[in-house]
């Protein structure tokens, strides 16, 4: 193990660095956050202090509290999003491997329409209509990314389907579900599971930047996108506070990005 942790690059082990931290701030988020996450605790837009850190936004909530809550609320969101995503598009796309012929081309079809459609503009278009409530957000978000997630696994499992161990496993008899998931999907899970990294990344930009526009995450949970927008006035009197939960985005987006490439090139097979 030790080892292994040696030939990590440190542009890797940065990223893993970044994400473990990310993730102690939203399972202790409760522990850590000076005070609840929507409570009102001084004036509007008061300065750092020592009582304040980070001071205040423009309720009168404390900023660092609400930045400690904002991780909990925006990953979690994100993460379960980018989950149901690629098992709606894996299971779609190894159905569509499997019985290929008309079902796979139907199918492909479908999702090549879906993904003609800008997906930003199609999130903001089905939250208007049906609300802006969190399993609303998450169900969109996936339901939209799971078009992209089909496609990549697709490509994946196709270079796997004609492999003799998938053709020895329907003359055994092997049922649909047997070969989807025993035979094609443990031999298509390395560049999948690089995928979903990948993937966490969009869907995270994509749910701040639905946040930042107002429809994304909505108050009062605290989310680092909507943070933005609502302290945004307070840089042109030379307060960079609005800039801290961009600065959790960005790092956490060149932390996953660290990471997937030092997976892909692991998967590749290629040496430094």
């Amino acid at each position: 193990m030790i080892r292994q942790l040696r030939n990590v690059p440190l542009t890797a082990m940065f990223g893993i660095l970044v994400i473990v931290s990310y993730a102690v701030i939203a399972i202790f988020a409760p522990l850590i956050a000076p005070y609840p996450e929507t409570a009102i605790v001084g004036m509007e837009y008061l300065p750092w202090s020592e009582e304040f850190l980070l001071g205040t936004d423009s309720l009168g909530r404390d900023m660092l509290s609400r930045l400690i809550y904002g991780a909990r609320n925006t990953l979690g969101i994100a993460l379960a999003t980018t989950v149901i995503a690629f098992v709606i598009g894996c299971s779609v796309a190894l159905l569509a491997v499997t019985l290929q012929g008309w079902v796979d081309q139907l199918i492909s079809r479908m999702v090549d329409v879906m993904m003609s459609i800008p997906t930003l503009i199609t999130s903001l278009l089905l939250l208007m209509i049906f609300g802006t409530s969190v399993l609303n957000l998450i169900l969109i978000i996936a339901l939209l990314f799971s078009t992209i997630v089909f496609r990549i696994a697709r490509a994946v499992a196709m270079g796997v389907v004609v492999m003799d161990y998938v053709e020895a496993a329907r003359i055994r008899g092997e049922g649909l579900l047997w070969i989807m998931f025993r035979e094609i999907l443990p031999n298509a899970a390395t560049p999948l599971v690089a995928e979903f990294g990948l993937r966490f990344t969009f869907v995270f930009l994509t749910i701040s930047a639905l946040s930042f526009l107002g429809l994304g995450v909505q108050p009062p949970l605290a989310d680092w996108g909507a943070m933005v927008r609502e302290n945004a006035s307070l840089i042109t009197f030379g307060d960079l506070t609005p800039l801290l939960p961009a600065g959790a985005i960005a790092l956490l987006t060149l932390a996953v990005n660290f990471i997937v490439d030092w997976m892909l090139h692991m998967s590749s097979g290629l040496k430094d």
